[in-house]
């Protein structure tokens, strides 16, 4: 009994996995024996504290066993997807693949630009040697990370004449390239933080740990552009019948008073053709300047969508931006008074919401436009037909993952003067539909723009000079906190000037008042935070001075130019910052590329070039973050464009669970005292076998209600819910049977070379992948020794869960 004591008090592992422990199961009235009695004879240990010890075992087992682990992982996986996505056949997922890839080639044409795409159409993110500069970090495709140090003539062993060589620098040694091969073989290294700096060189004499790093990235990106496909099949297998084409939108088009530019008629085309052709709900991007006109795009898709008796939500990020879109569309429809508009802010009244809410739900309310209030679980849609979403980036994650929601059932048209990064590329892969409107109107003048070190001379100056012309000014800063001190300096510069101040948490009615005289030219000079960066349309404000720079996104800062320029006088944008050598890197590039692209239309080069320089985390998320800093932002979108078009090739074909075959006798007998304590067994283990015939999430809920009613199973009962987690699994993946013969494990499958690849590749266990090969149909491995049953079992079951884990990035249909 002494030695009982003892292992129990050290808790070894070994104690937890024999066949009968009655002291695991948890111990409800009914229990048919007791736990303590084992305990009771032995000196100094109470009652109390056997059941202790034994509570403790059981957390201690249910948080380490595989089984647990296992079912965490789906947990994880499912909560991520939407699980409200329907099952393909196979003949449906081809149709749609190739409408997919259809969709990329032309992502792919409008991609090209000034960069060349390489043999079979795959897009290359490259750098020209020459381009480089010494220190520069670059990416060796088949070496790993280096530091550029220079381009010199040398001569080659195999001839007499000198060539051009690049030189780069490893962990241990230099490594020369031709020019040649180094343009074919590098690629700028570009972190999506701020330091450019990787953790570390690569080494020239072990190109494994490069290989792995590079794999790891290939993986992560597989998964992204498999749930990204997923989500475009499910979208386009919803069906709506498409809306009828009626004179009355000739007649609503024929009211817009200006002469519509080539892009903007073109996108026109593009959002009735959605509409009006198409059964699938329309997801399009339209990408337009500030004032290129966007919202008349936007006003003819709702005035088609609430003709055919559906609503349209018309969503912006602010309540400045809503109360002008509300404005604008107010009067767009003033002629139609049977089309109703309504806007949802928190400047009204709780009763007014309440009447707003109700003639929602009721369809009293045909154009409803608002902030993200309108995304809230109260605001209930009688017959919702359209979304129109102004400056997505603009939204938090929760927002957009709502709005996402909605793309599946409703047709959404996205506005937007510079897309975030994910949405451009999207837009550009394929996955999105997307307009440029790139034209400007023909009464437009650049803005000029003006980047300098921050000085009251050259404020007072700028301002000076808008005044004098009759012109209002924007004074811009990133936070509230230094608002007042500039209204300080202002007013004592301007006595006689009406001055304000904007901000978001500023009381609703004095922040609506404050717009409003502003946009009636009351105020001249309007002192304020980014809240104005979308929306505000202020024909006589021609001059914007945006303070501190460098704490404005490349997005952000464009967006506030935006703000002035509307009319036919020239407008100024003067930017500010501190001193040249508190700025980051990323922030000096940021402010070049702004200078660079000071010609309108140039917000989708901006965000493109926008790419390289902020962070990543708003493109594919924050759990791609890391594997970028792996290879570099530019490697890394090489290697997603090669995953796209190559995206049907990763494809597994599932078989039915009941057609698994499974040629390993073992039939393992649960204790007695557990067999009494379950009362049903049979009805129970039936249960099981149930659960994983219908999916692994039904098979992970049966095992979690089990242990919750009954307790950790002992060993033989958790021998037998692996034999129906390895079937399922197996099932999952596409293989058909397991056998063993000896040390060897064999398993039949109808899986390709490079979905074995892939799985293969994802395997955190190196015994396991490196025990396993792939011939003539069947997933082989050779074990070192021929095990016992039991162990054989478990080692199969480790085997799939770690193949198994591949499954997102795998088409499963």
């Amino acid at each position: 009994m002494a030695f009982l004591l003892t292992q129990t008090q050290t808790l070894l592992p070994q104690t937890l996995w024999t066949l009968k422990r009655p002291f695991l199961y948890k111990r409800p009235n009914h229990l048919p024996f007791r736990i303590d009695n084992v305990y009771s004879q032995s000196q100094g240990v109470s009652t109390l504290n056997a059941n202790n010890l034994s509570q403790r075992r059981e957390k201690l087992e249910a948080n380490t066993d595989p089984i647990s682990i296992l079912n965490e992982r789906i947990r994880r996986h499912h909560s991520n997807r939407d699980s409200a996505r329907p099952v393909m056949d196979s003949e449906e997922t081809d149709h749609y693949i190739q409408l997919v890839k259809q969709q990329q080639q032309r992502g792919l044409q409008k991609l090209k630009g000034d960069r060349e795409a390489k043999e079979g159409g795959v897009f290359s993110y490259k750098v020209d040697p020459y381009l480089l500069r010494s220190g520069d970090y670059v990416v060796h495709k088949k070496v790993g990370i280096g530091r550029f140090v220079g381009i010199k003539f040398d001569v080659p062993k195999s001839s007499t004449e000198p060539i051009e060589y690049a030189f780069i620098e490893y962990a241990d040694g230099m490594a020369k390239l031709s020019v040649k091969q180094a343009s074919r073989m590098l690629y700028r290294y570009n972190l999506p933080n701020e330091t450019k700096r990787p953790k570390a060189l690569s080494k020239l004499s072990d190109t494994s740990a490069w290989e792995r790093r590079k794999t790891k990235g290939k993986v992560a990106i597989q998964k992204m552009v498999v749930d990204l496909m997923e989500l475009y099949l499910h979208r386009l297998k919803q069906k709506r019948p498409p809306y009828p084409k009626s004179p009355t939108m000739a007649e609503f088009a024929a009211l817009f008073p200006y002469k519509p530019t080539p892009d903007q008629q073109q996108a026109f085309i593009d959002v009735e053709m959605d509409l009006t052709e198409r059964e699938t709900p329309m997801d399009r991007l339209i990408c337009g300047d500030v004032g290129f006109g966007k919202t008349e795009v936007a006003l003819r898709a709702i005035f088609c969508v609430v003709s055919a008796g559906k609503q349209a939500m018309v969503l912006a990020p602010t309540i400045v931006l809503a109360k002008q879109h509300f404005d604008v569309t107010s009067e767009r429809f003033s002629r139609y008074p049977n089309i109703k508009v309504g806007l949802l802010s928190r400047f009204q009244t709780k009763a007014e919401k309440e009447d707003y809410l109700n003639m929602i739900k009721d369809g009293e309310l045909d154009i409803i436009v608002g902030t993200h209030s309108l995304l809230g679980s109260r605001v209930v849609y009688s017959n919702l037909g359209l979304l129109v979403v102004d400056e997505e980036q603009r939204f938090g994650v929760k927002q957009k993952e709502r709005i996402a929601s909605f793309k599946t059932s409703v047709d959404v048209l996205t506005l937007s003067a510079t897309p975030i990064p994910r949405t451009l590329y999207l837009a550009l892969t394929g996955f999105r539909d997307a307009s440029l409107i790139s034209t400007p109107p023909p009464e437009r003048v650049p803005i000029k723009t003006h980047l300098s070190a921050f000085s009251k001379e050259k404020v007072i100056a700028a301002i000076q000079y808008e005044l004098e012309r009759g012109g209002q000014v924007f004074y811009v800063l990133p936070r509230i906190k230094g608002l007042q001190e500039v209204m300080d300096f202002l007013e004592e510069s301007f006595p006689d000037v009406d001055i304000a101040i904007a901000h978001g948490k500023q009381y609703s009615k004095q922040l609506e008042e404050t717009m409003e005289k502003f946009a009636l030219g009351k105020i001249k000079i309007l002192i304020c935070t980014n809240i104005v960066e979308s929306g505000l349309d202020i024909q006589n404000a021609n001059t914007i001075i945006i303070q501190d720079v460098q704490q404005f996104g490349l997005a952000q800062l464009y967006q506030l130019r935006g703000r002035v320029g509307r009319a036919d006088k020239e407008a100024h944008a003067y930017l500010f910052y501190p001193d040249k050598s508190l700025l980051s890197d990323q922030s000096l590039e940021r402010l070049a590329a702004l200078e660079d692209c000071c010609e309108l239309g140039q917000g989708f080069q901006l965000a493109e070039r926008d790419m390289g320089i902020r962070g990543f985390g708003t493109i594919f998320g924050e759990q791609q973050t890391g594997d970028v800093g792996n290879v570099g932002i530019d490697l890394f979108f090489e290697m997603l464009f090669e995953s796209l078009s190559k995206v049907e090739e990763h494809r597994v074909i599932s078989v039915p669970y009941h057609s698994v075959q499974m040629d390993i006798n073992i039939n393992p007998h649960l204790p007695s005292e557990y067999i009494n304590y379950l009362e049903n067994p049979m009805e129970i283990i039936n249960e099981a076998e149930k659960a994983a015939e219908k999916d692994i999430w039904n098979l992970m809920q049966f095992t979690e209600n089990l242990r919750r009613q009954y307790g950790k199973e002992p060993y033989s009962m958790e021998i037998l819910l692996k034999k129906f987690y390895i079937r399922r699994m197996a099932a999952d993946i596409g293989i058909s049977r397991i056998y063993s013969s000896g040390k060897r494990v064999g398993m039949e499958t109808m899986m390709s070379n490079k979905v074995f690849k892939l799985m293969t590749d994802s395997i955190t266990s190196d015994a396991i992948r490196n025990s396993l090969v792939f011939e003539e149909d069947q997933i082989k491995a050779e074990l070192l020794l021929e095990l016992p049953r039991d162990q054989l079992l478990n080692w199969i079951f480790q085997c799939l869960v770690e193949l198994h884990a591949s499954l997102p990035a795998l088409i499963k249909y």
